[in-house]
């Protein structure tokens, strides 16, 4: 896992993002990324399904047929996506991006312990430090940095965390993550 990419990867999505958008320069962004970390893990485990206990459709949304968007390739009329890994590295993108805000980037981690019993638990606990850290940083933003770097190490590994517990290897991850980072700069040249 090289989080020195990642990270750097990530700084240039961002940057170009501040291009595009400058009244968001100069100004803590923290509110919004943590908001959007929050929805695009609830769009995550809907892709799940793990948690909607009402249905008799618990399986995860991890292969689905779709239109090949690129009509020029007409042996290809069809791809499989994984929609449920796109959503999980849509997160990733935030969870980085709330790092650089934060400028934690060269945290140390410790991902080899992990005493979380499932998926559920997993989802939560990486929801409870989403919300903690935003809420930490909206109404005590002058607690010291080392509670941030608490919450937000204790959020990263979680989702790391999570990610394994749903069968995801991190070169999965990677990959996934650098395609949508590539989506995400076309979208950004197309006025998204």
């Amino acid at each position: 896992m090289n989080l020195t990419k990642l990270f750097e990867t990530q700084r240039v999505l961002d940057e170009r993002i501040m291009e595009k958008h400058p009244e968001l320069k100069g100004q803590n962004n923290l509110d919004w990324k943590t908001l959007a970390l929050q929805v695009e893990l609830g769009e995550c485990a809907n892709e799940w399904r793990g948690f909607k206990k009402w249905s008799n459709d618990q399986e995860s949304r991890t292969q689905v047929l779709m239109d090949n968007p690129d009509k020029t390739d007409k042996n290809k009329p069809w791809i499989m996506r994984n929609p449920l890994l796109e959503e999980y590295v849509d997160c990733l993108h935030f969870i980085l991006s709330i790092g650089l805000e934060l400028k934690l980037e060269d945290l140390k981690y410790n991902f080899a312990k992990n005493g979380l019993r499932d998926s559920l638990e997993a989802f939560r606990h990486v929801f409870n430090w989403a919300v903690n850290l935003d809420f930490v940083a909206i109404e005590a933003p002058f607690l010291v940095p080392k509670k941030f770097e608490k919450m937000y190490r204790n959020l990263f590994m979680s989702f790391v965390w999570l990610g394994e517990m749903l069968g995801f290897t991190w070169e999965q991850i990677e990959a996934a993550y650098y395609e949508k980072n590539e989506i995400n700069h076309e979208r950004q040249e197309s006025g998204y």
